[in-house]
Parts: structure tokens; sequence; C-alpha cells
């Protein structure tokens, strides 16, 4: 009987040792899966994302055309008031037609763009 006592009281021991030794472990959450990591689930996922980007990316080089475009009208407006200020009533230079014809083309190039790809 003393031996079964002694063997009930070691496991007993035992059993509190490795409870100890677990509660003083810290386990830590395991964070959720991050859904921009992940690669997509279907095709069409895929499909749809590579649209959604180069859909982004062709708006900007739209607006950074809009804006090369933009300047460039700007001097050549600058050009035709100069070119129509030295001229006077009774004449009217080549020059002066050409780039009004040039800053219309323009015109019509910056509105076409300004309304997007529909």
């Amino acid at each position: 009987m003393p031996a079964r006592f002694l063997l009930w009281v070691f496991f007993l021991s035992l059993f509190t040792v490795s409870s100890l030794a677990q509660s003083g472990q810290r386990q830590t959450p395991i964070p959720p899966p991050r859904s921009d990591i992940n690669p997509p689930t279907t095709e069409e996922d895929a499909t749809s994302r590579m649209a959604s980007e180069m859909a982004k990316k062709a708006a900007k080089e739209r607006v950074a055309a809009l804006k090369t475009d933009t300047d460039k009208l700007l001097k050549l407006s600058v050009e035709l008031k100069q070119y129509v200020d030295k001229s006077d009533e009774n004449v009217l230079s080549v020059d002066v037609i050409k780039k009004a014809d040039e800053i219309e083309r323009l015109a019509k190039s910056v509105k076409d763009k300004m309304k997007g790809p529909n």
C-alpha cells in the first residue's frame, strides 16, 4: 500500500508540475489571414483585378497626356496672341491662321481625352 500511495503522489506531483509549466507559457493568438496577400481564388478574380489595374494605369496616362496637351495649348495661345498683337487691321499673317488651326486641333484632342475612353 505505501508503494501505491507513493506512486499516486508521484503521478499527482508530475501532473501538477506539467500543468504549472504549461500555464506559464504564453500562447499568442494566430492572426487572421491577410486578404491583400492571398492570391485570387478564382480566375475571374484575377481577371477583374488585372482589368482594374489596367484601367487605373490608363487613367493616369490619360491625365498625364491631358496635362502635357494643356501646357502645349497654353503655349500656342500665347504665341497666337503675340502674332495677333504684331499684325494690324489690314494684314493677317499666315502664321496666325496656322496657329489658330493647330490650337483648334489640340483643343479638340483635349476635349476628347477629357471625355474618357467611352
